[in-house]
């Protein structure tokens, strides 16, 4: 009998994460792990064909170590996926919300249901993540505690909602990517690519202003720029940078080549096609 292929992803079973792997690729079978570390492990042992990682959060802004540890990973990105977040307040079945007294959750779902919890006059508890507040929760049985969690983890764990979208942002969105173990670029003939790569310019006056010159003489849309330090040095800096286009048209191709005369190193680290989400936006924007 085939065995079904598997897409892991960091948490644990009901974590959003979860979520999204069960909503992108459907005919995968979701593969829990503790760390981010370890997803990436099981990516390269082939434990896993895929792997989902949560890049960036509309709110809660970047996610902290995946700068660190994707470039040297021996991955590559082939997609993107963007997963509206819905945090729901759940609890034991016999519980209510005069009996609940706090509310678990990882310290950034806490955060983006700030408003929410103080009108219900709910003590904040940080926790691990999400979907480990709620299987604490239905283990535990206490009728005054309470999670934040993803609907599939409250179905999980035989949770009850007591309250629903509880988000105070409804734009709360996670910006997940999609990783692979071999490189597989979108044809250059594709409408909407996105290039994603890490670079690190030389310790010279100016070198980032004339690094990036080449993407606005070659008219390139620049959709995300972020630095980071590497190594623990305070002159060498890191930086993630996704651009509209592929490396193999004539315009990414120059600005890409004037960008590696003032660098010390780039890597591309995937092309692939915008996700429908991001394109939506773009027209809405427009």
């Amino acid at each position: 009998m085939r065995q079904t292929k598997k897409i892991a992803f960091q948490g644990e079973p009901g974590a959003n994460s979860d979520l999204a792997c069960r909503k992108a690729y459907r005919a995968y079978e979701p593969l829990p792990c503790p760390t981010f570390e370890d997803v990436f492990a099981a990516l390269r042992s082939r434990r896993a064909e895929l792997a989902m990682i949560p890049i960036e959060n509309s709110v809660a802004g970047r996610v902290a170590d995946i700068h660190h540890l994707m470039p040297n990973s021996g991955t590559h990105i082939i997609a993107e996926f963007f997963l509206p977040v819905r945090h729901q307040l759940m609890a034991p079945k016999a519980a209510t919300l005069k009996t609940v007294k706090t509310a678990q959750s990882h310290i950034q779902a806490l955060g983006q249901c700030r408003n929410t919890l103080r009108k219900l006059h709910l003590k904040s508890v940080a926790a691990a993540d999400t979907a480990g507040s709620a299987r604490e929760i239905a283990e535990e049985g206490d009728i005054t505690r309470a999670a934040i969690a993803s609907e599939l983890a409250a179905k999980i764990y035989k949770l009850k909602i007591l309250k629903r979208n509880i988000e105070d942002e409804k734009h709360n969105t996670t910006r997940f990517i999609v990783l692979s173990r071999k490189a597989r670029w979108v044809s250059r003939a594709h409408k909407d690519v996105i290039t994603t790569f890490v670079f690190q310019v030389r310790n010279i006056p100016a070198a980032l202003y004339k690094a990036l010159g080449g993407f606005a003489t070659n008219g390139i849309n620049m959709t995300k720029l972020e630095s980071y330090m590497v190594g623990g040095q305070f002159t060498a800096t890191q930086f993630l940078c996704d651009v509209e286009g592929h490396p193999e048209q004539p315009a990414l191709r120059r600005a890409l080549e004037e960008l590696a005369f003032f660098s010390r190193e780039i890597r591309v680290l995937g092309v692939y096609p915008a996700a429908a989400f991001r394109l939506a936006q773009k027209a809405a924007a427009d």
